[in-house]
């Protein structure tokens, strides 16, 4: 039978990401790391099935962090469905120069960190562990994924490969504070949904995720 007490491996890395901090209103601000949510959207652009969800173990911190500061053009509104379908009964539309303006990011440069996770099987579900394992592994061999993974902000696509078993985390070691683990979202599908913090910390270079039970 397969140890699960080996969590699968991937590697991630790219040119640019931001990990934005939820307590920056309007600039965007990356924590110095990738943050589980994000880790668990990369796993997820490249497998996913409703049967599981994928929980993120450690993060390694592979290249040194360093920053970007640069200023971008963004919409300040959002999408909206209902806005759409009014458009399309009474007429209108949506002119981006209208609603553009500069924000001030401050993004990291040259990231590459290597994500331990498994896939977790939703309750009342088979534990099929072991195929999960497998379909993730094919698809990372290929290079198949659902979706172009991303560090943070869509822009900044990332690459992904199997480790290749010589990768060392940074060696560095500190405090980060309190860091955004996940978004909780209501069951009712409502799409509401309550932000769960950690107090994250770099021990030589690797990010360990608690499990939900853990939290503080």
């Amino acid at each position: 039978m397969e140890r699960f007490d080996r969590p699968l491996a991937l590697k991630v890395w790219g040119d640019l990401a931001c990990f934005t901090r939820p307590e920056m209103k309007v600039e965007r601000v990356s924590y110095p790391v990738m943050t589980p949510s994000a880790a668990r959207g990369v796993l997820e652009a490249i497998f996913w099935k409703p049967e599981f969800d994928w929980r993120v173990d450690e993060i390694w911190v592979l290249n040194d962090i360093r920053y970007a500061s640069f200023v971008r053009n963004e919409v300040k509104s959002r999408a909206s469905e209902r806005t759409a379908r009014t458009w399309a009964t009474v007429g209108g539309g949506y002119a981006a120069e209208d609603d553009r303006t500069q924000r001030h990011t401050l993004a990291l440069r040259d990231v590459a960190y290597l994500i331990r996770a498994e896939p977790e099987p939703r309750a009342g579900g088979p534990d099929v562990r072991a195929k999960y394992r497998d379909q993730f592994r094919r698809r990372v061999q290929r290079g198949q994924c659902f979706a172009t993974p991303y560090l943070g902000c869509r822009e900044f696509s990332a690459f992904f490969a199997p480790p290749s078993g010589d990768e060392q985390p940074l060696p560095l070691t500190t405090d980060l504070g309190r860091m955004l683990r996940e978004i909780a979202y209501d069951a009712d599908g409502s799409g509401r949904g309550s932000p769960r913090f950690f107090e994250a910390r770099l021990e030589a270079g690797v990010l360990r995720v608690p499990a939900a039970d853990e939290e503080g």
